[in-house]
């Protein structure tokens, strides 16, 4: 009787698997660019990863310019890193004020140029928080979803 030759098992893929970014950033007015442009490049390495670039740009410039703006000098450096898979783009800022936690604002004046930034924040994030960074500091995170799933929630 011939045998049949032994199959292997096809290994599990692993399950939504990520792709992941960090560097630093300048506590400068330039970082909020620098941060969407590095979003830009891991959004393109990443299949489908343009469904995430509408919101993400947006939230990645809030996060970043909240950092410049109320991050303290101490080392002058806000550490961006970025993780994304099928299903959320997670961005998360680094900055070395820890003892000043974000707080959104009420609702401010249309004249206003500023107090809007973590409104956005909230409102096209899927979670978003705040955490302490150890040995100073703290994170700002956020997660976002694909803009076409976002659409879709919402229909």
């Amino acid at each position: 009787m011939p045998q049949t030759p032994h199959k292997l098992p096809t290994p599990t893929p692993a399950p939504n698997p990520s792709v992941s970014s960090s560097c630093w950033l300048p506590r400068s007015r330039r970082s909020p660019e620098g941060a969407r442009r590095h979003l830009e490049k891991l959004l393109a390495g990443f299949p489908g990863g343009q469904r995430f670039a509408e919101d993400g740009l947006l939230l990645v410039s809030e996060l970043v310019t909240n950092a410049v703006l109320h991050g303290t000098p101490v080392d002058n450096k806000i550490w961006l890193a970025l993780d994304v898979n099928d299903l959320r783009l997670r961005i998360e800022v680094h900055d070395a004020r820890g003892e000043r936690e974000p707080v959104i604002r009420a609702a401010t004046g249309a004249d206003n140029e500023s107090g809007r930034g973590l409104l956005l924040v909230k409102s096209l994030s899927q979670r978003w928080g705040c955490c302490p960074r150890f040995p100073i500091g703290k994170i700002v995170w956020c997660e976002c979803a694909p803009t076409a799933d976002r659409a879709e929630a919402v229909a």
